[in-house]
């Protein structure tokens, strides 16, 4: 059974940086895509970036050019680079996981991923 379990989160200034990990467990190799997603209060969960294989990349248009997404499969991590955070950054941010192709109809729709984690909080305050 697959397990995702995110850290990293955190309260941090405008303008400042947070880097997000996803352990996953019960799976292991580069295939399939694993992506982060995000969540505010009262907003539906959105696509912040994917990575499909460990080479091709998706972003979000809010993120793209301040956030940046790896990959070690080695490891069996995800990673999430955030810089100049925003505080409409702030929200839960959920890592994904879907093992079949057909993440690639839409890396950045929930509805294509199977295997979420718990999430971790990401404040950015102005």
């Amino acid at each position: 059974q697959v397990r995702l379990v995110e850290s990293g989160g955190g309260s941090v200034q405008a303008g400042g940086s947070l880097r997000l990990s996803c352990v996953a467990s019960g799976y292991t190799g580069s295939n399939g895509c694993m992506a982060w997603f995000r969540q505010a209060p009262g907003k539906e969960r959105e696509g912040v970036a994917a990575n499909y294989g460990g080479y091709s990349t998706y972003y979000g248009d809010s993120v793209r050019g301040r956030f940046t997404i790896s990959r070690n499969a080695a490891e069996n991590t995800l990673y999430l680079q955030m810089n100049s955070l925003k505080p409409e950054d702030t929200a839960m941010y959920y890592c994904a996981f879907e093992t079949s192709s057909r993440c690639l109809e839409g890396p950045l729709q929930y509805s294509k991923y199977t295997h979420w984690g718990q999430g971790t909080q990401v404040t950015v305050s102005s």
